[in-house]
């Protein structure tokens, strides 16, 4: 079984597929046993403080330098990286998209990302990159690294394995997983299609935000976190190996597998987290309490309470707030948020919005619901009642986010999404009452 994993607060693991690979005592030993090489793989610097230091030691038949020898150039046109200006000429505005078709000529997981928006700095490492994958075939021989950030998987349609260095990791729509920055994986799929989105972070690692008055519990709990058991392949079947680095794409053939890792113990590593396992708070008297409550990951700048990335959810809950506009509010905000639906209906966006769908509010740029889901929240009865069935996520950033021309002119794109407003009419009369007929 997988083990618990805590981001963000130094946890240490191990773990081995072969009785005895991992040495006791001591990290590199003189011979390690099974004959393998011992190389520690860093996702901190050395002396960053105890609690943010992150290094994990690998027990493996060949060592890495064996694995990135003579790299060329190589092409991803669709996947791209910040700073990505002036790449289209859409006006500003908010923005929706329907969901990206599933593809019919063969594509793996590499050919299949579609770069939607992406903010900040590479270089600086600061802001991320909002991806759609649609694949439909497995990346049997090639394999993949990101030395430019980590990952967040978010799949909405179809299952997946990430098949990494440090063992293998089950997705399915309603969980997700994190590759680290630098770590070595492939996708398979397990369907025969796959869709979701990706969370390129550039920045700080996610980690789990602070609970502040909500005390001890509730949000995402640490024990639910899961990483994988240690799993090699020895292999001598031809392979590739493909890289993003500062934006750029590089490959490299190998004449053997690089998962091969027998063994492995440290705080670096993978990991996964089913989403039915968030416990929301909310509002139990009045009030539409800020989408903050109901945040996953956050990945910190260096600015308190303003997150490089901010990975939030909206999952099933009871509503029972009186006399209360229930959905969120109208608002305009100095974050931008790229928003996704995995199933079912998002409560202030119940038509146009479909699962696998897309939508973007830039900082600054108001929005809130839709004329049909106003209408509803102020003449509705206010009952208890259960948001079932549902789950949207929010990929917000302190970043503009910025369009990739590929999201600019995608056939999926709403050009008539701001309408979804127009039926917003006045309600002022110069009476305490309004007319609300």
């Amino acid at each position: 079984m997988p083990l618990s994993y805590m981001p963000g607060f130094g946890n240490d693991f191990e773990t081995e597929a072969l009785p005895g690979a991992l040495p006791q005592g001591q990290n590199s030993p003189q011979r390690p046993a099974y004959g393998l090489y011992a190389e520690q793989l860093s996702g901190s610097p050395f002396t960053a403080p105890r609690g943010a230091n992150e290094r994990s030691w690998l027990y493996r038949i060949r060592p890495s330098v064996r694995h990135g020898v003579r790299f060329h150039g190589a092409e991803q046109p669709l996947w791209k990286s910040a700073p990505n200006l002036g790449d289209n000429e859409l006006p500003l505005g908010q923005l929706r998209w329907d969901p990206t078709p599933l593809p019919e000529e063969p594509t793996d997981f590499i050919r299949g990302v579609r770069t939607m928006t992406a903010a900040g700095d590479i270089f600086g490492q600061a802001g991320m990159a909002a991806h759609v994958y649609v694949a439909n075939r497995s990346m049997a021989d090639d394999h993949f690294f990101n030395a430019d950030g980590e990952m967040l998987f978010v799949p909405q349609e179809g299952g997946i394995t990430l098949v990494t260095e440090m063992g293998r990791i089950g997705l399915i729509p309603g969980e997700i997983a994190v590759i680290p920055r630098g770590m070595v994986f492939k996708v398979e799929l397990t369907g025969a299609a796959a869709r979701g989105y990706i969370c390129e972070n550039y920045g700080a690692k996610f980690t789990l935000p602070d609970r502040g008055p909500i005390g001890a519990n509730c949000l995402a709990n640490p024990r639910d976190f899961k990483t994988p058991v240690a799993w090699f392949e020895e292999s001598d079947r031809p392979c590739r190996l493909i890289a993003k680095w500062c934006g750029r794409f590089y490959e490299t053939e190998l004449p053997h597998s690089p998962l091969d890792v027998v063994a492995w113990h440290g705080n670096y590593a993978p990991y996964k987290y089913d989403l039915s396992t968030f416990s929301p708070v909310g509002a139990i008297l009045f009030d539409h309490p800020d989408p903050s409550i109901f945040t996953v990951l956050s990945s910190p700048s260096g600015e308190a309470g303003t997150a490089n990335v901010d990975f939030i959810i909206f999952p099933p809950r009871w509503l029972v707030a009186e006399h209360t506009f229930r959905p969120p509010w109208y608002h305009r905000n100095v974050m931008s948020e790229f928003m996704g639906l995995i199933r079912g209906k998002y409560d202030a966006k119940e038509e146009g919005f479909a699962p696998g769908g897309i939508s973007l509010h830039n900082m600054m740029l108001p929005h809130g619901p839709d004329a049909d889901a106003y209408k509803k929240a102020t003449s509705v009865e206010l009952k208890p009642a259960k948001l079932d069935d549902t789950m949207a996520f929010m990929f917000e950033t302190r970043f503009p986010q910025h369009l990739t021309r590929y999201a600019a002119e995608a056939g999926t794109l709403q050009h008539d999404y701001a309408d979804c407003w127009s039926g917003l009419r006045k309600h002022f009369n110069g009476t305490p009452e309004g007319d609300w007929s």
